[in-house]
């Protein structure tokens, strides 16, 4: 009898002693981010995350091979794991740069509360990167003259912004970066992309030109995969989607989509509202999770926009870390 209970007492021990390493496990890998901005830091700017072919003319075969870079913003002296967003400029797929100063500010604002940020360039319309047939025949036949080479300079944007998120993830334990975690944004045609990147499937816009057509691509880390967890859409669109959809016969607004947060002008003159109810109907038809914030009577890029007594990035704040239930401290 008396065996019995050593045996018995050992086990509880034993079990104890296991709960408890089970616990601390679970709070060491636990993400959690700042209320405030609490870390200093630290930017490195102009680091290559892939190439990308620049044509003469459209797909002419006289091309040059182009750098693509990016920019990160790091809370110094933090050494938990840590989550990610990517941020994308706008300008209307002709112009923009990373250095943007509304995503910077954007980058800043997450580096000193926890995330690591980037800021990245993609190809312009200027570049004329590589486009698939079908998608230069789509143009052609659905888009307006006017309207058609803004729409297939989107292309290869949208090619570059998976490639500096698929480097993303090559670098995660570089910059400590926990990969369950990581938010894509944008503002206008940043945030087309940014969409586009949290509802499209991580190989669209990458497996329709293959690498004999475009030998570059070899050089964005095609090994790595990649999941949002939450896109901020900054007056923005899903027009690529809906073009995914149309060319290639895909349906990708699903309920696997990453929750998104919508801001946009309701008296927006470039990218029109109607652009952000129809996201919030898709949205609302999957069932995903989803934030609108109409801009009442703001135009396009209300960056200083005020909502509830919040700014943009305070918004923004929330709604990840209610979507992705981070920790705040």
């Amino acid at each position: 009898m008396n065996q019995f209970f050593k045996i018995l007492l050992l086990l509880i021990v034993f079990s104890s002693c296991k709960k408890e390493e089970s616990t601390d496990t679970l709070v060491s890998n636990t993400v959690s981010v700042k209320s405030a901005s609490t870390y200093t830091v630290v930017v490195e700017q102009n680091i290559k995350y892939g190439q990308g072919l620049s044509h003469q003319t459209l797909n002419s075969t006289s091309s040059s091979t182009i750098d693509l870079k990016l920019d990160v913003y790091k809370p110094a002296n933090n050494t938990k794991k840590q989550p990610a967003i990517l941020l994308i400029h706008g300008g209307g797929f002709s112009g923009g740069d990373k250095s943007d100063v509304n995503i910077v500010n954007l980058a800043n604002y997450f580096a000193s509360r926890g995330w690591v940020a980037f800021s990245i360039n993609y190809r312009l319309l200027g570049d004329k990167g590589t486009i698939p047939t079908q998608w230069i025949q789509y143009a052609q036949n659905s888009v307006s003259p006017v309207e058609q080479s803004q729409f297939m300079a989107m292309y290869p944007a949208h090619r570059d912004a998976k490639a500096a998120m698929r480097w993303v993830m090559a670098n995660a334990a570089n910059y400590n970066i926990d990969p369950n975690y990581i938010t894509v944004g944008g503002g206008s045609a940043g945030a087309f992309i940014a969409v586009s990147m949290g509802i499209s499937n991580p190989t669209d816009f990458t497996n329709e030109i293959s690498l004999n057509t475009d030998p570059t691509l070899s050089t964005t880390n095609l090994n790595q995969t990649y999941t949002i967890k939450t896109i901020l859409d900054f007056w923005g669109s899903g027009i690529a989607v809906t073009a995914l959809n149309s060319i290639y016969g895909y349906q990708r607004f699903d309920s696997s989509d990453a929750p998104m947060m919508i801001t946009h002008g309701t008296e927006d003159a470039t990218v029109a509202y109607i652009n952000a109810i129809n996201l919030r109907d898709i949205y609302t038809s999957t069932g995903v999770n989803y934030k609108l914030y109409p801009l009442i009577n703001q135009g396009h890029g209300a960056w200083d926009a005020i909502v509830n007594g919040k700014t943009l990035a305070e918004l923004s704040f929330d709604f990840i870390v209610q979507q992705q239930k981070l920790m705040v401290e």
